[in-house]
C-alpha cells in the first residue's frame, strides 16, 4: 500500500534532475514520484529510443516539463541535458543519480574473473558519470542542493554473488563523500543512499537475487522488506530544511537489515 501523500508542498518550487527511470519499479521513479507528491518540478531522463516509450508515461504522469535521453556513455549527451536545464530552469535543486551498469558476463562471474574492461565500465557508468553529473550541477545550484546517488550494503560487507559491484560501489560512496567535503562550502550536501534490495530491472542480473530477497525480509528487525517509496521519501526528507546539516553519511534504507551480525 503506498503511504499517505503529504499535505505540505514543502519542495514547491524546488527542481528536481532524476536520472535512472527504467519503469514503474525503478528506485528513480519511487523517488521522482515523492519529490513531485512535495512539491518538486521534475526533469526526468531516459536511457535510449527502446527505453523512452516505457518511460514517457511516467514522465507525463509526474508532469514533468523537461524529459530528454541520457546515456552517460554517450558523448555530449550529458552536456546537453545540463545545457537544457539552464536554458529552462537557470538552476537546479535536486539531483538524484540511480544507475548502474556492468557487462553481464563481468556482473555474474566472480571478481577474479572480472576483465579490465568489464571493470572500467562499471566503475564509469555507476560511479564516474556521477562526479561528472556533479561538476555540472554545482554551478546551477546556486542556492546550495542535495544530491543522491544509489548504492547498497555490498559496498561495505561482502554479498554473495554481488560480485564487482561491491568495489564499484564502495567507489560511489567514497565519491559522495569527497564531493559533500568540496561541495559543502557551497551549501550543496550529498548523500549516498542505501536500500535494501528491491525487485528492480537492474537487480534481476545479478545470480541468486530471490534468495537475497528472502533472506533481507527473513533478516529485517521490522519483518518485511522497504520499497522504492520508503526510498523516495527519505531522499525527499534529506532535500528539505529539516536535513539542512546532514550530510556525507550513507544512508541505509534497509528495514534495519544493515545492522544485522
Amino acid at each position: 500500500m503506498a503511504p499517505d501523500k503529504p499535505h505540505n508542498p514543502i519542495l514547491a518550487g524546488k527542481k528536481a534532475l532524476v536520472v535512472g527511470i527504467a519503469n514503474e519499479h525503478s528506485i528513480a521513479y519511487g523517488c521522482a514520484s515523492a519529490f513531485r507528491s512535495l512539491g518538486a518540478e521534475l526533469a526526468i531522463t531516459y536511457l535510449n529510443d527502446k527505453a523512452k516509450p516505457h518511460v514517457e508515461p511516467l514522465a507525463r504522469r509526474l508532469e514533468a516539463p523537461i524529459f530528454l535521453p541520457l546515456n552517460v556513455e554517450q558523448p555530449g549527451e550529458l552536456e546537453a541535458l545540463f545545457d537544457a536545464l539552464k536554458s529552462r530552469w537557470g538552476r537546479l535543486d535536486i539531483l538524484v543519480h540511480s544507475i548502474a551498469f556492468a557487462p553481464k558476463e563481468d556482473l555474474q562471474g566472480g571478481l577474479i574473473d572480472c576483465s579490465a574492461e568489464g571493470f572500467k565500465r562499471a566503475m564509469d557508468v555507476s560511479v564516474h558519470s556521477f562526479i561528472r553529473m556533479a561538476k555540472l550541477a554545482a554551478p546551477l545550484m546556486t542556492d546550495g542542493g542535495s544530491m543522491f546517488a544509489m548504492s547498497y550494503h555490498g559496498a561495505q560487507k561482502v554479498v554473495a554473488n554481488y560480485n564487482v559491484m561491491g568495489p564499484v560501489k564502495a567507489a560511489l560512496e567514497a565519491a559522495c563523500r569527497y564531493l559533500a567535503y568540496e561541495l559543502g562550502e557551497k551549501r550543496i550536501r550529498v548523500h549516498p543512499i542505501s536500500p535494501g534490495p528491491l525487485k528492480t530491472r537492474a537487480a534481476s542480473g545479478l545470480k541468486d537475487f530471490d534468495l537475497l530477497l528472502n533472506e533481507a525480509a527473513s533478516r529485517a528487525p521490522i519483518g518485511e522488506l522497504v520499497d522504492i517509496e520508503d526510498v523516495g521519501f527519505t531522499c525527499a526528507y534529506l532535500a528539505t530544511p529539516y536535513a539542512r546539516r546532514l550530510t556525507g553519511q550513507t544512508m541505509y534504507v534497509d528495514g534495519g537489515v544493515n545492522i544485522m551480525g
